[in-house]
């Protein structure tokens, strides 16, 4: 296996310059690869948190857990769990079964961190393909493994425009390449490659030493010492200014990332000394498959959600439409509580929207500040509960770019949620009333004539005292005359004084006075 070794030269200066140039950041980068696998000099850089063990007993198991798939926190919740569980066992293993194009940065950065945390050894097998996201879960590893014809690199943070997908610049790069530096460090891999991964300004050459080979970019071959390049034996660019860094699993094997290839997960056990482990597969539970429909469904719920809610403020009392938006809304919370996304600021703030729209539907007459409140509270809170923060991180600037989206995500759902309120009440509402028994008028009153000869007209601006609730409609004194009238949609209590704001025809319309 082709591992990273320190460049160990009789010269003492050479060797310190080597030294120099693995630990000196971004002012000379150079990495150093050993030989190859039947290679008697042995790797002494290479420092691995958990060593695989190949004397592990036969009862070891090999947990196997999936890795395919968009890279999102539902993914990051799935892996965090299986790896919690895994590390309160003895004598076992984990194999990252990962295929994936990537996904969400901070999600990875989660699995990345998850992987750090877990006790157990951790071997990332790459099926088919490790890009982007999933080539900083792949690395991230104790091992890496690849399948033949398995391709792993292409980590440009991307943004989708109107014009397509556009490669974001250096204040989004640098602290990915500052976690695949990391990632290099502990497992003893060139440096400079995983830079090259994310960064396509970065043109690496290979320099071929009589016992060695370096990794260098412009600035470190310039401060080569001169010892060092009158040794060089040959030189090759492996990656070229504007290109990003994409190996294949015979790259990878050559470069020190990978440790072999093989075809499967028991040929790769078999090899790794791992001839008695027994592999347990994965997968998730019932709940954790409950929550990714949920969150495809999302933007659905939030939208029947928010227009359940509406058509329950515009109609009397509580019913069916408040417990479907209720239950839509409270839906969408759940399942981004369950991935670790909404938290109880979230919650607080959902409880109250509902709480100050409770208040305005049963207490307050009409539709005001404590409504506009509420459904602001609403909106705020089904933001947040889409993402990890509050505001966005000048450390994490992609943040903003999320915030952005899910701001994008529930204001869409929001228009589909009007329209879905005006088709409802333009094709449907009529019909409701059909679902209960007549009768019903066929045709509509207009034209009609009253024959009850009504002794007492109001006039517009009579004032009276409403004898019964007005819900919205009811009986209202007017000086001597009890007369039927119906609201604009306020409910006005008994007692309350109104005043005439319409007449149409034999329909008396009546406003409350104002305090």
């Amino acid at each position: 296996m082709n591992k990273i070794i320190a460049y160990n030269l009789k010269a003492p200066a050479l060797s310190l310059l080597i030294a120099m140039s693995v630990y000196s950041g971004d002012t000379v980068r150079v990495a150093s690869v050993g030989g190859s696998p039947d290679s008697s000099t042995e790797s002494t850089a290479r420092v691995n948190p958990h060593p695989i063990n190949t004397a592990i007993s036969a009862a070891a198991k090999a947990y196997v857990i999936p890795v395919t798939g968009a890279v999102d926190y539902g993914m990051a919740a799935f892996v965090g769990r299986c790896l919690r569980d895994v590390s309160k066992e003895s004598g076992v293993v984990v194999v990252l079964d990962i295929d994936t194009y990537g996904g969400q940065v901070d999600a990875a950065f989660n699995i990345v961190d998850s992987i750090a945390a877990c006790a157990a050894p951790t071997i990332a097998f790459v099926r088919s393909k490790a890009i982007s996201a999933g080539a900083l879960i792949a690395l991230s590893a104790d091992e890496m493994v690849m399948r033949p014809n398995a391709t792993i690199g292409d980590v440009a943070p991307l943004i989708n425009t109107s014009e397509g997908p556009k490669m974001l610049g250096e204040k989004h790069q640098s602290p990915i390449r500052a976690k695949f530096r990391a990632m290099a460090a502990k497992n003893g891999y060139p440096g400079i490659l995983t830079e090259a991964m994310v960064t396509e300004e970065i043109a690496v050459l290979e320099i071929k030493l009589p016992d060695t080979a370096l990794y260098v970019d412009s600035v470190g071959f310039a401060a080569l010492d001169p010892q060092i390049k009158s040794k060089i034996v040959s030189s090759k660019q492996v990656v070229k200014a504007g290109e990003l860094l994409t190996m294949t699993d015979a790259e990878a094997l050559r470069y020190g990332f990978s440790k072999m290839t093989v075809g499967s997960v028991d040929e790769m056990l078999q090899r790794m000394g791992y001839k008695g482990a027994k592999a347990v597969f994965v997968g998730k539970n019932w709940s954790e498959s409950f929550v990714s429909i949920i969150a495809m469904l999302a933007p659905v719920l939030m939208m029947i959600g928010f227009s359940a809610i509406y058509i329950e403020m515009r109609s009397p009392g509580f019913g069916v439409p408040g417990i479907i938006g209720i239950c839509c809304l409270a839906l969408v919370f759940f399942g981004q509580y369950a991935v670790g996304l909404a938290d109880y600021t979230e919650l607080l703030l959902l409880i109250t929207g509902a709480a100050l729209l409770t208040l305005e539907i049963f207490v307050i007459p009409g539709f005001g500040v404590a409504g506009f409140a509420g459904i602001a509270l609403l909106i705020v809170g089904m933001v947040l509960s889409f993402q990890n923060f509050v505001f966005p991180s000048p450390e994490f600037p992609w943040q903003t770019a999320i915030l952005k989206r899910n701001i994008l995500r529930v204001s869409l759902s929001i228009i589909g949620s009007i329209t879905l309120i005006l088709v409802f009440f333009k094709y449907f509402f009529e019909r409701l009333g059909r679902v209960v028994k007549g009768p019903y008028l066929a045709a509509t009153l207009e034209g009609a004539q009253s024959d009850l000869g009504m002794t007492f007209v109001p006039n517009v601006g009579d004032r009276g005292v409403a004898s019964t609730p007005l819900r919205p409609s009811g009986k209202v004194r007017i000086g001597a005359a009890l007369c039927d009238v119906v609201t604009e949609g306020q409910f006005v209590d008994a007692g309350a004084d109104v005043v005439v704001s319409q007449i149409q025809g034999n329909r008396v319309v009546v406003a409350p006075v104002a305090a």
